[in-house]
């Protein structure tokens, strides 16, 4: 019988800035068993907002957790298994703004989750040629606000699969690496999602706090590429930790 989730969700309104970096700033986050997954010979690195919606564990809703926003740092990977290679994402941090949510998250997947003050604003926008989103996350950590926000250039469009947003949304695996130096991988499932180019309005991140400074010059260059990705339902599974 097929495991059943652990995590059922909606995620809607992903805002997606994506950054060339060094692989060697990367190297060390890198799970055991794992490489790095590159995009046509460049290590991309993706800085993302979105809204966690429905949420249920197990297939119980809990009670003032099932809507919130996320913010997480991510990066590429894949495993070769006995399926072939799974391509997977290993998350630098996620920021949600529920003490609880975070608390779940280290315990069962050994995520590095934080909880902080966190908002969101999604609201329609014209530039006098055409009308779009304007998509906005906000968080404060350390005293210190930060925020991403985006607005949407075109028309959401099913995705090119040779393209570089393909490359970024259709990893559905988690690798989280563990204290005792092993790696647990996990399962994600959604549909390809429909994305839509989008440029940066704003763009204040605390980097060196939340992430380190060997991020900082990642996050202060232009990014390779920013879109939205409408989302969809999704199912996080169970994680199940990989032989040494």
């Amino acid at each position: 019988m097929p495991p059943k989730p652990f995590l059922t969700a909606e995620w809607r309104h992903l805002a997606m800035l994506n950054f060339e970096a060094d692989p060697e700033i990367l190297r060390p986050h890198v799970p055991k068993r794992t490489e790095l997954d590159l995009w046509q010979g460049r290590c991309l690195v993706s800085l993302v907002g979105f809204l966690f919606l429905r949420t249920r564990v197990r297939g119980v809703p809990i009670p003032f957790h099932r809507d919130f926003e996320e913010v997480n740092l991510r990066f590429y990977v894949r495993r070769e298994a006995e399926d072939g290679w799974r391509r997977g994402v290993v998350f630098i941090k996620e920021l949600v703004p529920r003490w609880a949510i975070a608390f779940v998250a280290r315990a069962w997947y050994g995520e590095n989750y934080q909880a902080v003050k966190m908002n969101h604003l999604i609201e329609p926008w014209e530039d006098g040629s055409h009308d779009g989103h304007r998509v906005r996350y906000g968080w404060t950590s350390g005293g210190q606000e930060n925020q991403i926000a985006i607005h949407t250039e075109g028309e959401f469009a099913p995705l090119d699969p040779d393209s570089e947003e393909a490359f970024i949304t259709e990893h559905y695996w988690g690798y989280c690496r563990q204290r005792s130096g092993g790696t647990v991988e996990y399962q994600v499932e959604h549909p390809p999602w429909k994305v839509c180019r989008a440029g940066v309005e704003a763009l204040e991140v605390d980097t060196a706090r939340l992430y380190g400074t060997a991020f900082v010059p990642v996050l202060n260059a232009a990014p390779s590429s920013v879109f939205l990705a409408e989302g969809s339902a999704i199912a996080v599974y169970p994680g199940q930790r990989l032989a040494n």
